[in-house]
């Protein structure tokens, strides 16, 4: 009979409770929703780039489907959906009700999507002359007679001006 107990809780640890893999998942958050009837747990969806098919003649993209057990964490991803993330995630052999419905729990954002700076206004053009001592600043464009005529070859890449200076 303690055979039996000590085989059965042998079993009930590796099945639900050992971690059997751990991983990064890169792509774009689709959803994370709070659902079920009676254990409410959060549960997401990952599109990754990339396609494949599982029947003959259908095209599908990668889906990553997991649940989050920490609700500070499911909050956060509430407000990334449509963003592209890397998510770190545990792997267990089974799922249990009240942890989520699926094998994989997500337990940590990696990486959050890179930050877009603002554009900035481009630098006012002073239309002064320059003084007698200052050097005058090149323009940006070379003026049409300093351009090289299609007939003319091409400098090659070591007599190509680097800001300013020749190689």
């Amino acid at each position: 009979m303690l055979l039996l107990l000590v085989a059965a809780g042998i079993f009930v640890y590796f099945r639900f409770f050992f971690v059997f893999g751990e991983g990064v998942k890169s792509g774009e958050l689709n959803y994370v929703v709070y659902k079920g009837v009676l254990f409410k747990t959060y549960e997401g969806k990952l599109i990754q780039s990339g396609i494949r098919s599982k029947t003959v003649g259908s095209v599908q993209s990668y889906e990553f489907e997991f649940s989050i057990d920490d609700e500070a964490l499911a909050r956060e991803l509430m407000l990334q959906g449509g963003k592209t993330l890397e998510l770190h995630y545990k792997e267990y052999f089974g799922a249990l009700p009240w942890r989520g419905f699926t094998k994989f729990i997500v337990d940590s954002i990696v990486a959050f999507p890179a930050a877009v700076p603002p554009a900035t206004e481009a630098p006012a053009v002073s239309a002064t002359k320059p003084a007698a001592d200052e050097q005058p600043v090149p323009e940006a464009m070379p003026s049409a007679e300093e351009q090289p005529s299609p007939e003319e070859p091409l400098p090659s890449e070591e007599e190509q001006p680097i800001s300013g200076f020749t190689v």
